[in-house]
C-alpha cells in the first residue's frame, strides 16, 4: 500500500486537507482520532493516565479531560514524556492495521506528529501543509479559544516550520485562495495514484 504522510503544525489546516482525500475516496487515518480511542472509557491507557493524574483528568462522562491534560503535558515536559511514552506505541499499532486495511488507491495518514514519531518510517511521501507561524497562532486560537501562550507552548513542542520543510517532499500553502489551493491539491493526488498504481 502507498502511504502519504499529511503533517503541518497546529492550525495549519490539516483538516481542510484531508477532507480533499476523503472527497477522492480515498481513505485517511487520522492519528488524533486513534489518540483518542486509546484514551476511552475503560481502557488501560485511561487508568494510567488517571492514576498519573489523579481523579480530576477525568470528566464526570468518564472521557479525559483533554484540555486539562494539555495544560499539564505542555507545561511540563516529563509528563508530555511520560504521555508519549504510553500512547505513541498504542497509536502506532493502531495506525499499522488501520493503513493495512485501506481498500483505495493509497492512503493518507494525517497526523501533527508525524515527523516527531515513528509514523514517517511507514510512509512513502511526506506532504506538508505550510502556513505562518501568525496564520497557525491566529487560527488555532480562534478554532480551540486557548490563549497565545497556550498555543505557543504547543508550537514549540513541535518542529519548527523550517525543520518541517526540509523533510517534506510535497509541500501544499494553505495560504492560497481556494482555486489555487484545489489545483494544487488535483495535481497530487493524481501524482500519487500514479505512483501507487505503478
Amino acid at each position: 500500500m502507498f502511504v502519504v504522510g499529511l503533517t503541518g503544525g497546529i492550525g495549519s489546516g490539516k483538516s481542510t486537507i484531508a477532507n480533499y482525500f476523503l472527497e477522492k475516496n480515498i481513505v485517511v487515518v487520522n492519528t488524533d482520532h486513534l489518540s483518542r480511542e486509546a484514551v476511552s472509557p475503560g481502557t488501560p491507557a485511561l487508568s494510567k493516565i488517571q492514576h498519573r493524574f489523579g481523579g480530576e483528568i477525568i470528566e464526570e462522562n468518564g472521557q479525559l479531560n483533554r484540555r486539562k491534560l494539555r495544560e499539564i503535558i505542555f507545561s511540563d515536559d516529563n509528563e508530555r514524556i511520560w504521555l508519549e511514552t504510553l500512547l505513541h506505541p498504542l497509536i502506532n499499532e493502531a495506525l499499522i492495521e488501520k493503513v493495512k486495511a485501506a481498500n483505495s488507491d493509497y492512503v493518507v495518514i494525517e497526523s501533527a506528529l508525524l515527523l516527531e514519531t515513528n509514523q514517517h518510517k511507514i510512509v512513502h511521501r511526506v506532504l506538508v501543509v505550510d502556513v505562518s507561524e501568525q496564520t497557525q497562532l491566529d487560527r488555532a486560537s480562534a478554532r480551540d479559544r486557548e490563549s497565545a501562550a497556550s498555543i505557543k507552548s504547543i508550537m514549540a513542542s513541535q518542529l519548527s516550520r523550517t525543520a518541517r520543510l526540509k523533510q517534506a517532499d510535497d509541500v501544499i500553502d494553505n495560504e492560497l485562495h481556494i482555486d489555487s489551493l484545489h489545483d494544487r491539491l488535483e495535481v497530487l493526488h493524481m501524482n500519487y495514484t500514479n505512483l501507487a498504481t505503478k
